[in-house]
């Protein structure tokens, strides 16, 4: 294990709001990596380009709203910023729908920024249009993505097109799937099971107590397993998800590791040790962004816990402030 960021206290304030700022800190010092290619709408890889930045997006918009401390704000405003800059303020989801009018990914990343009242106003009109023909209601296999998909519906304002929780009760979550059978990808289907159904942490109200006291019971035990793999990127969604429930699930031995993978420079390996050294910066980047941007995600979570905002309108789209409008 690398690093030397381990806080001697555990869990506390300090050590979570070092780690969230040596993170960020590390992410905006890759925005070269974030930055979308000419060929983003044709040619390119939507899991390398467009991925990459709406995790961004994603994260570092409940950071800049929910995290206490003005400094760890001011970071992820930037990154939020740059993102929505990235897709032309919005006109890069219009082409994206034009090209690929059934595919989902488009709305999914238009929503993230709508729920802050950013907006392009033909893009909501084709929103609008391509969510309500016949084939966007066709029943989908994954169904943590469709919960994906009515998440974004519900932040741009949109009609859900399938119900809800009926789709949760599809889902391993919904399931309460044998705890011991979880393999990776099915944790991770977890882990985004919790993260659509709460809005990303902005709402654990919405969590069932049924399903709240199974994950309360089985997180530690997951945590184990793959603190035991060093798979620090499932690790910071555990971690994430345990902070999203109505009664957050602290583990400060868990967070004492996750640390510890930290490097130097704030950077987190999705799994094992960091780079060395030298490494390529395209090649660092794909190894620790999302497990970095995870855990800057997670540390706010766990460092504002009960205290986060809840209740029917969390999450809710509001009016762009003029600040936003300008940037």
């Amino acid at each position: 294990m690398t690093g030397g960021r381990v806080p001697a206290a555990g869990a506390g304030p300090e050590p979570l709001d070092r780690m969230a700022v040596s993170a960020l800190t590390w992410l905006d010092g890759m925005r070269p990596c974030f930055r979308l290619p000419p060929d983003v709408t044709t040619d390119a890889d939507p899991n390398t380009t467009l991925k990459p930045l709406g995790e961004l997006a994603e994260l570092s918009h409940l950071i800049r709203t929910h995290h206490p401390l003005p400094a760890v704000r001011d970071l992820a405003d930037g990154l939020f910023r740059f993102a929505w800059r990235e897709t032309g303020d919005g006109e890069l989801f219009g082409d994206l729908i034009r090209g690929e009018p059934r595919a989902t990914y488009p709305v999914e990343l238009y929503g993230v920024f709508a729920q802050t009242g950013l907006s392009h106003p033909g893009v909501e009109e084709l929103v609008r249009t391509m969510t309500g023909l016949r084939g966007w209601r066709v029943a989908r296999e994954d169904h943590t993505r469709t919960l994906g998909v009515l998440n974004a519906e519900r932040r741009i304002g949109l009609r859900h097109h399938a119900d809800f929780d009926a789709v949760l009760a599809m889902t391993g979550l919904g399931r309460a799937v044998e705890p011991w059978t979880l393999d990776r990808k099915a944790a991770y289907g977890v882990t985004h099971d919790v993260f659509h159904l709460t809005d990303w942490g902005r709402a654990p109200h919405r969590m069932p107590a049924d399903r709240a006291e199974y994950l309360r019971l089985w997180i530690p035990s997951w945590l184990e397993s793959w603190l035991e793999e060093e798979l620090w990127d499932l690790v910071g969604e555990l971690l994430a998800v345990a902070a999203c429930l109505p009664a957050p699930v602290p583990d400060a031995a868990a967070w004492r590791l996750l640390a510890g993978a930290q490097g130097a420079d704030g950077a987190v390996p999705e799994i094992g040790a960091a780079p060395p050294p030298g490494t390529a910066a395209a090649e660092a980047f794909t190894a620790c962004y999302h497990s970095t941007l995870v855990t800057a995600f997670a540390a706010t979570l766990a460092r504002i816990g009960p205290t986060r905002p809840a209740g029917p309108t969390a999450g809710v789209r509001r009016p762009v402030l003029e600040s936003e409008a300008a940037s």
